[in-house]
């Protein structure tokens, strides 16, 4: 009876490592600009105890898909095609071949999409057109695909800085964890605008206020809310900063900007993407030109940001990067070299290391795990 309960024990031992192993890989989803080499969305197996990776499928037949979304149930899959009549596709997602599916294809309502969003009921992408300075909000049907678009918002207005400030350019839709606050950076108008989403109707209302102001020239671009729900951080492309927000329903209150670069750098300012470690303790932000991510240390009573450091990204322009959910890892998207970085993180100092791990993919810009 003993020797019958320890092997059992040892079986059961066994069955557990076996499972902690499946469950250690991941499935990486990469979005791309087509180009150069690049085929589309690829997709590789990522292990979050070893960092190491491997191939597993390209899902072709889009151009410049540059921005992808989960839904909450991970069924499917949503891309822009970031081009001049642009266009959002669905895709579902086979969770045991990490195979993806195309089911359709609608307009976005406006040139040169470069983000999309879907609310938690499942029911609404939302996709933000830099080129059209406007956002679109398209119905989920049953099996997934997207139906016409409900309502594309226009916004208008311009901003101080006349090379990239000429027009509206919508950069990205975030919804708030309540599902009705949506805010959307607006790189040309120096603007965070604020929406309420309806999601019977698939409507989206101007928000009270309707917006929050960025400084002249600042040029809002990516948008992240704290794990607490507290507070939430936009980067700005232009200036090179990150403000923080405390954040109530329907309302943002600044608390803090602070500068993504070193003071002594003189070269072009071109922030990217901004993302908070799954504890919430540390910020990080993409510089492009600077090839760095900065990273920031958060006050978890304040939200106020203080400096860590900097980590070169070895790499030319880091466009997107990912933390991954265990938040050991962060993968860096570089996306004129061609390779996306692998770093460990020390989860107590934020601090980065090379790993000598990296994936060669052809302009890659967005990341997103399965």
């Amino acid at each position: 009876m003993k020797k019958a309960r320890l092997l059992l024990l040892g079986i059961l031992q066994l069955m557990s490592m076996a499972t902690m192993g499946q469950n250690a890989d991941l499935y990486l989803f990469i979005g791309t600009y087509t180009t150069k080499t690049s085929e589309g969305i690829y997709v590789y197996k990522f292990n979050t105890q070893t960092g190491d990776f491997a191939p597993v499928s390209i899902a072709k037949g889009i151009k410049n898909p540059s921005f992808l979304a989960f839904s909450l149930d991970k069924k499917y899959l949503y891309s822009v095609a970031e081009m001049s009549g642009g266009a959002v596709s669905s895709f579902s997602v086979d969770k045991q071949s990490g195979t993806l599916t195309m089911l359709n294809t609608q307009s976005a309502g406006g040139n040169g999409p470069c983000h999309v969003a879907v609310d938690k009921t499942g029911k609404w992408v939302m996709v933000g057109n830099y080129g059209g300075g406007s956002l679109s909000i398209l119905p989920v049907q049953a099996d997934g695909s997207l139906g016409v678009a409900t309502q594309t918002i226009q916004h208008e207005g311009k901003s101080v800085n006349t090379a990239r400030q000429e027009k509206p350019h919508v950069h990205s839709i975030n919804i708030a964890s309540n599902n009705k606050d949506v805010f959307v950076p607006d790189l040309g108008t120096d603007k965070i605008m604020i929406y309420t989403l309806d999601t019977k109707a698939g409507q989206l209302l101007p928000g009270n206020p309707p917006f929050t102001s960025s400084a002249p020239g600042a040029g809002p671009r990516h948008f992240t809310f704290h794990p607490n729900g507290k507070f939430a951080y936009v980067i700005q492309e232009l200036d090179a900063t990150i403000t923080g927000f405390n954040y109530k329903p329907g309302k943002l209150e600044s608390f803090q900007t602070v500068s993504t670069i070193p003071a002594d750098y003189t070269g072009q300012k071109w922030c990217a993407d901004i993302h908070i470690s799954p504890d919430g303790k540390f910020l990080y932000g993409s510089n492009r030109a600077h090839e760095s991510l900065v990273i920031f240390s958060i006050n978890q009573k304040t939200g106020e940001l203080t400096y860590v450091g900097h980590q070169n990204v070895l790499g030319k322009t880091p466009r997107n990067f990912m933390i991954d959910p265990t938040g050991k890892w962060v993968l860096v998207a570089n996306q004129d070299s061609d390779n996306i970085v692998i770093f460990s993180r020390d989860t107590k100092t934020g601090k980065l290391t090379p790993t000598g791990k990296e994936i060669k993919v052809s302009m890659p810009v967005c990341l997103k795990v399965l």
